[in-house]
């Protein structure tokens, strides 16, 4: 992003009064409303440039072959704003990779999805292996917030039989199922040597 001489003045006193708060006049106000509104326009701008470049890049993507050499320039100046090469991408790229432009770009794409999923992957360990605190529901009528009771360690009570719905206690596995009997081995006969 660049700024013009009279932004950079209107920036530079904005910064300089963040760090030393003073009384601001009505002019610096409305000259640092009109910076914020000038970089509000152009990181909108920005959004929409990405947006037409990401659907033209898919127009030649879904053009290919014919429009190899139009989809490796849109590519790289994707991969240049930060792009993440999508697996339409790779695949596209593995059936051009007979040209030397398409070879190097199926590299710097494996490379980059390889980066993407492992960073993907690390944020979600990260987050499955540090859960948050939990906390009770105190909300609930008849909870410890209601009684007044102070929130401490609970120790889990030992389960009794488990209950059917009807009342009655659960049969055992050994009730349902008894142990199988082998069954008897068949009597030898003795033979007469005859």
């Amino acid at each position: 992003m660049a700024f013009s001489a009279d932004e950079l003045r209107v920036l530079r006193r904005a910064l300089a009064i963040a760090l030393h708060p003073m009384p601001l006049s009505d002019e610096d106000v409305q000259d640092c409303l009109r910076l914020a509104g000038s970089v509000d326009e152009a990181v909108g701008e920005a959004g929409r440039l990405r947006a037409f470049l990401l659907a033209d890049l898919a127009r030649y993507r879904n053009a290919l072959p014919g429009s190899a050499a139009g989809y490796l320039e849109l590519l790289q100046d994707a991969l240049a704003a930060g792009y993440d090469p999508r697996p339409d991408d790779l695949a596209a790229l593995r059936a051009l990779r007979g040209g030397p432009l398409a070879a190097a770009l199926l590299e710097r794409c494996q490379v980059l999805a390889e980066r993407s999923v492992r960073a993907r992957l690390a944020g979600r360990s990260a987050g499955a292996a540090a859960p948050g605190p939990r906390s009770r529901l105190l909300a609930l009528p008849g909870g410890r917030a209601a009684a007044g009771e102070p929130d401490r360690p609970r120790t889990p009570a030992a389960p009794d039989k488990p209950q059917k719905p009807g009342g009655r206690p659960m049969p055992k596995p050994s009730e349902v199922f008894p142990p199988r009997r082998r069954p008897a081995p068949p009597p030898s006969e003795e033979r007469a040597a005859g």
